[in-house]
């Protein structure tokens, strides 16, 4: 439930959509205790650590990839909730989940800046939802991380070059076919973001299953001559990926 006016201001994303949530009726994704979306036992019970995983198969040349959680129960009802129900309450656990896998990424490095790209949102799916649920995400994560001592800020360094079809149902070589040549970097923001200074450059996104969206980012900043550090996402879909090791972040 959204409240007029209150489209995209952080007093929406923390009390008035929260509130309204309370007032109108909602229940925990986890466990369907009637009250918020995500009850304090069940936002507890979310991963506090992450882990290093590969897609099966895995696009050739593609970086290290840090993830948080399982595409499955919760985590997946939040990611869906958030993005196409517009359930905002959601979004300050899952920028907690991702900038788990960014600190995962970086942390034998924490005093570098870390400029956290998000894979961009077609402009249709944007206006279709009303909001672009990964670049908000991803803001979060940001803050997250500068609380925790890390400093880092978005960059909007991808844009959709071209329009794909839908990725629903296509395995992982025609997942790459249809992206092939999809986004393409911006220089001048990378000059302006990085204004000469050694930076950590890390691609966020929600999920992980091929690989192929995340390849396909990485193709476009490689192209500007940017040194990845690796990839973060909030999930990995089990059925395609493989999971190798964790370490904690708070």
């Amino acid at each position: 439930m959204r409240w007029a006016g209150s489209m995209g201001s952080p007093w929406s994303d923390f009390v008035v959509d929260p509130l309204a949530d309370l007032v109108f009726g909602s229940q925990c994704l986890g466990c369907a205790l009637p009250g918020r979306m995500l009850c304090g036992d069940c936002s507890a019970a979310l991963p506090t650590t992450a882990f290093w995983t590969r897609p099966t198969p895995c696009p050739e040349g593609l970086g290290a990839v840090a993830a948080s959680a399982a595409y499955g129960g919760p985590v997946q009802a939040m990611v869906v909730g958030h993005k196409e129900h517009r359930q905002l309450a959601l979004r300050r656990p899952l920028a907690r989940l991702l900038a788990t896998s960014v600190q995962l990424l970086v942390a034998d490095d924490p005093g570098v800046p870390v400029l956290v790209v998000p894979v961009p949102s077609a402009p249709s799916s944007a206006r279709r939802r009303g909001h672009d649920p990964l670049y908000a995400v991803a803001r979060g994560a940001a803050r997250a991380l500068r609380r925790a001592g890390t400093p880092a800020r978005v960059t909007r360094l991808l844009v959709v070059g071209r329009r794909v079809h839908d990725q629903s149902g296509l395995d992982s070589a025609a997942r790459a076919q249809n992206l092939a040549g999809a986004l393409a970097g911006r220089r001048r923001a990378l000059k302006a973001a990085a204004s000469g200074r050694p930076v950590h450059v890390v691609i966020v996104d929600d999920v992980i299953t091929t690989g192929a969206t995340a390849r396909e980012a990485q193709r476009a900043l490689e192209e500007l001559g940017v040194r990845l550090r690796g990839i973060a996402v909030i999930a990995a879909t089990q059925r395609r990926t493989a999971l190798l090791s964790s370490a904690g972040f708070d």
